[in-house]
């Protein structure tokens, strides 16, 4: 019977996640809409997030244009070192980077305050006074992290292009010319609308875990910190399942 209990437990989890992300879902249009708390948790994850974004996205981004530049450089095409920065930054780099740092930092912060509210029994008391803790605390938390994910995207992404132009223009001496020219060679608006689906799915998806992890914890102070490792574990396995879904969806779109 234990073993069975055990075996059960990851099913009876992905259900509840996903019941919370349906009621999460459908509340979200309604009213009343808990604006305050958005705002408030908005700035919380772009706060947290920027610098740490813009400090991965550097040295991100230099290593894919310092890879692609070796071997354009080798086959005497150096002049798509732009074609190559722009193609790798806005279909992989913004998104991933982004969804990195926002479930790193955004999202274990999302979970250990929840998590501190369930085990102090808030969530409870705002059931007793007749208020929907999904609508109240979640749907502004999964909201915020799905617009500051892809507004970071864009950031991330307007970063490694001019990043990558600084370093294949003045350390492996491109011409500034040729790499401006590159940029919209394979990468068009398309793939663009595609990586900002994309980041918000990944936005999406590490605020829903978040939230999850924090109002389903348990076993005191111990468990939230339980729940903010699962957070990140369960966030990255998302987003490595959701890029590969998506890059294929866009690339037989696009191409």
């Amino acid at each position: 019977m234990t073993i069975a209990v055990q075996a059960a437990r990851p099913f009876r989890a992905i259900g509840g996640l996903f019941a919370m992300a349906l009621d999460a879902l459908l509340l979200l249009p309604r009213r009343p809409f808990a604006l305050r708390e958005f705002v408030i948790q908005s700035w919380f994850v772009a706060r947290v997030s920027l610098l740490p974004t813009l400090m991965l996205a550097m040295p991100y981004t230099v290593l894919v244009v310092f890879t692609f530049n070796i071997l354009l450089l080798e086959f005497g095409a150096a002049d798509f070192c732009g074609t190559t920065a722009a193609f790798a930054t806005v279909t992989q780099v913004g998104p991933i980077v982004t969804v990195l740092v926002v479930a790193g930092a955004g999202a274990t912060a999302m979970c250990a305050d929840l998590g501190a509210r369930t085990i102090r029994e808030e969530l409870d008391a705002l059931k007793v006074m007749g208020i929907n803790p999904i609508q109240a605390l979640v749907v502004p938390r999964v909201l915020a992290a799905t617009v500051i994910a892809v507004l970071l995207s864009s950031v991330v992404i307007l970063v490694g292009l001019v990043g990558g132009f600084f370093f294949s223009v003045f350390i492996q001496h491109v011409t500034p010319g040729a790499y401006v020219a590159g940029i919209t060679v394979l990468t068009h608006l398309d793939d663009v609308v595609f990586a900002l689906i994309k980041a918000a799915l990944f936005g999406l998806s590490a605020g829903l875990i978040a939230c999850y992890k924090g109002i389903s914890v348990g076993g005191g102070p111990a468990g939230v910190g339980n729940a903010v490792n699962e957070t990140v574990v369960f966030t990255f396995v998302a987003l490595f399942a959701i890029n590969i879904l998506t890059t294929a969806v866009s690339v037989k779109v696009t191409r």
